[in-house]
């Protein structure tokens, strides 16, 4: 039960690879362990169009999820500085989980991938922060002490972790990418396995 869920959309890679290394800096926490998953596209047509499992990649997300999970760290690519249409489309289904309180006093944190250094990563940030904060959840971001934030040339934000997938390629984090999606996973897991231990 000591999960952290990171729970993402992706459609060219580079947000899934933020995800896996978020993951692995949340299984640096003693007693803690990542549950990845994503959300499917959405369609305009009225026929659903994904599988109920998908053929690759992690299981969808459900409310099950959330209820379970100790912390949750949101991902998703920007569009237009905001989250992508799928993870808001997922994230406006949650309203029974808003009135139970089911996700209060757990920590959260976002991350996202652009194509350009300038591509809106922070509204984008932002804008996965809102919902959260609805749900009365603990927000963490990252603090300047992370090195990686005085030495990136590419992404990476005290609002969360990103990736500019100009500078280096579709799913190729750059060294001070890599390290802030581990310590972005870090810090809420350390925080979420904080809050059980005063519970």
């Amino acid at each position: 039960m000591n999960e952290i869920l990171v729970l993402y959309y992706s459609r060219q890679g580079s947000t899934a690879a933020l995800a896996r290394q978020v993951c692995r800096g949340i299984e640096t926490v003693a007693g803690m362990q990542a549950r990845l998953r994503t959300v499917p596209a959405l369609t305009t047509t009225i026929v659903p169009m994904e599988p109920s499992v998908p053929d690759d990649g992690p299981p969808y997300a459900t409310h099950d999820d959330l209820v379970a999970c100790r912390g949750l760290i949101l991902g998703s690519p920007t569009r237009f500085g905001n989250m992508a249409a799928p993870l808001k489309y997922f994230l406006d289904g949650t309203s029974a989980l808003w009135l139970t309180g089911a996700l209060v006093n757990k920590p959260a944190a976002v991350f996202t991938s652009t194509q350009t250094l300038h591509g809106g990563q922070e509204s984008t940030l932002l804008s996965m922060m809102l919902p959260l904060l609805h749900h009365g959840m603990y927000l963490v971001g990252l603090p300047f002490t992370e090195r990686g934030l005085a030495d990136t040339r590419s992404g990476g934000t005290p609002y969360g972790a990103s990736h500019v997938a100009s500078a280096s390629g579709h799913g190729e984090l750059s060294d001070s990418e890599r390290d802030l999606a581990r310590a972005l996973g870090a810090r809420v897991a350390a925080l979420a396995s904080r809050l059980a231990g005063s519970a």
